[in-house]
């Protein structure tokens, strides 16, 4: 007779059995996430109104049409963030994307949002990529696709120009040294397009790539992210 012997996984959070290892993260501590106040559905800023764009974006619109993201860039998720980047733990990624398809999801039963036919990921320099081994976008990316029936296309955009760190940088400066560092492959004129990043702080690296899309006729153009800073 064989003697198997199951092993439960672990919640990342506290670290308690799971009823289900493939989520990653136990219902109790998914309840307790930071919830982000009233923000505005187009650019995620703190608004008055979850329901309606907010004067920023009535008066300068961003080029996609909403944002969707987990809560602030706050513990726990901003730790989490961080060894899924840094870490080399890439195993985090299909916990974090899970809890990013739930928020979606809540506001595409509200009828906010548009099921998305193309998912695409922020890319890194090809020299990045190596001394990462991986692209956490990407890797966020692949099993949002695939639980929502989209394509994923992770060679459609490229990014051609070796950039600094945009952290390291101001607002003025991340704008100047995005310029002309992507490059899309493929067109995607009429598509409904979802793009996944890790976290956004300013937008500028999505602004451009939004900006690229939008030249391309697209039909609709969703941002997704884990963690959106919120000016405090």
């Amino acid at each position: 007779m064989t003697l198997r012997i199951t092993i439960r996984g672990l919640c990342w959070l506290c670290q308690q059995p799971l009823h289900l290892a493939r989520h990653g993260i136990c219902s109790v501590c998914v309840k307790n996430l930071p919830q982000p106040p009233p923000c505005c559905p187009r650019c995620g800023s703190p608004s008055a109104s979850q329901k309606f764009e907010c004067g920023r974006c009535l008066n300068k619109p961003p080029p996609w049409d909403a944002m969707i993201y987990t809560t602030d860039y706050l513990p726990p998720l901003s730790g989490l963030v961080l060894r899924l980047k840094f870490s080399r733990q890439p195993e985090l990624a299909a916990t974090l994307a899970r809890l990013l398809l739930l928020r979606w999801l809540a506001r595409f039963r509200a009828g906010d949002v548009v099921r998305p036919e193309i998912v695409l990921s922020v890319p890194l320099h090809r020299r990045r990529y190596f001394s990462r081994g991986y692209n956490q976008s990407e890797l966020l990316a692949t099993p949002l696709a695939r639980w929502l029936g989209c394509q994923y296309r992770p060679h459609a955009l490229r990014r051609i120009r070796s950039t600094p760190p945009q952290q390291r940088l101001s607002e003025a400066a991340r704008k100047l040294n995005l310029r002309k560092a992507f490059r899309f492959t493929e067109d995607f004129r009429g598509k409904h397009v979802a793009l996944i990043d890790d976290v956004v702080t300013t937008g500028s690296t999505l602004r451009e790539i939004s900006k690229l899309l939008r030249n391309q006729g697209v039909a609709s153009l969703q941002i997704w992210c884990i963690c959106r800073t919120l000016s405090r």
